[in-house]
């Protein structure tokens, strides 16, 4: 069963620095709690990233995936898919950037996430899984980009 949950945030700074922090994936080992490792495995013809390598702690291992980018409203989003991992059959989602009305140095933050795991866990244990992987996508990646500015 897919799981799927939608979060907001704001955060101090524009729609394009955030944009800029999200796609600069090499740097999520330093800021993101369980990501372990990001590896680029391939570009597309502008050198930004479109398929890229995680492991990450994971209900008390660890787990490795691929997700392949998708820039089409950029800067304004950023969509992934997942491409392959080894507990999940589904982790697809993105981040929304959208302008402060009156406040150019302030992002609304929308994260949009489907999960869905290959291993079966009770209800509860799924749900802290995802509060965490929401956590990190919104009060890490906030931290990140406010005290980077």
């Amino acid at each position: 069963m897919v799981d799927q949950t939608t979060e907001r945030t704001i955060v101090a700074a524009s729609p394009e620095r955030c944009f800029a922090r999200a796609i600069d994936f090499e740097q999520y080992p330093s800021w993101a709690t369980d990501v372990k490792l990001a590896e680029v495995l391939t570009r597309d013809d502008q050198g930004r990233a479109v398929d890229v390598e995680y492991r990450a702690a994971a209900m008390g291992r660890s787990t490795t995936y691929t997700l392949r980018y998708y820039y089409g409203d950029s800067p304004k989003r950023l969509a992934w898919r997942l491409q392959a991992g080894d507990i999940t059959r589904r982790l697809d989602g993105e981040y929304e950037f959208l302008e402060v009305a009156g406040d150019p140095n302030s992002t609304e933050v929308v994260y949009h996430l489907a999960v869905d795991l290959s291993v079966p866990l009770p209800g509860f244990v799924k749900r802290r899984a995802e509060a965490r992987i929401v956590r990190t996508a919104l009060s890490d990646f906030t931290r990140h980009v406010e005290q980077s500015a």
